[in-house]
């Protein structure tokens, strides 16, 4: 067998069995990879990590209890150290958006060559990012999109932030008020200044924003 002392460690968590033990099976054939784990969702990533550290973790999106978004937001909080590849059968922009934002190193889609996921782990772990070629076209179409999003959601206030959230959870201004302990002109004040900053027409175009950037989870 070869010596694995000095390669790339990884937990690979996805709730599918069959692409889970695949998957592992066709990247523990690598000299430099190896698989140090296996979760069927983000909980039990969470445990292995207590007896054990990745250099990086290969996630899926959907899976039950907690799911690849989730744990990318706490693995960003709580073990920055490890890189982060997505791989997934979601491409749309708004999903590949979000984890990017979240912070996820690469983002692949599952018809990737074996060749290719080998290759984006070896970047992400030479601190690069990589993403695959569909993907990469989603960007390089919807830059200017992204990036104003990226820029607004960094311009607003955390108040700010809270406001819109509650609008976007269709609490009445009234409510919001009761609940921020602000004055019903402050929460006026505020959503005015939400439209203007995220170029919104209305109400309908504030939940929309909070939704596609995340602040509903």
């Amino acid at each position: 067998m070869a010596d694995k002392t000095e390669a790339i460690k990884i937990i690979v968590a996805d709730d599918h069995v069959i692409f889970l033990d695949g998957i592992t099976s066709l990247l523990d054939r690598e000299q430099k990879l190896s698989i140090i784990g296996k979760a069927k969702n983000g909980k039990e990533f969470i445990e292995l990590l207590q007896h054990q550290t990745p250099d990086l973790a290969l996630l899926d999106i959907s899976m039950p209890e907690m799911d690849g978004i989730e744990l990318t937001k706490y693995l960003k909080k709580n073990h920055p150290s490890i890189k982060i590849l997505i791989i997934t059968t979601h491409g749309s922009m708004q999903t590949i958006a979000k984890l990017i934002r979240l912070g996820a190193n690469g983002y692949l889609l599952k018809n990737a060559e074996r060749t290719e996921l080998v290759h984006a782990i070896s970047t992400i772990i030479n601190g690069e990012n990589y993403y695959s070629e569909e993907v990469s076209e989603k960007l390089k179409t919807n830059t200017k999109n992204l990036k104003n999003n990226l820029s607004s959601i960094e311009e607003l206030s955390q108040r700010e932030k809270e406001i819109l959230t509650l609008i976007a959870k269709e609490y009445t201004a009234t409510e919001i008020a009761e609940k921020t302990f602000i004055s019903l002109n402050t929460v006026n004040t505020h959503r005015r200044n939400l439209l203007s900053k995220l170029n919104a027409k209305n109400t309908a175009g504030l939940v929309k924003y909070a939704v596609e950037n995340g602040l509903l989870d």
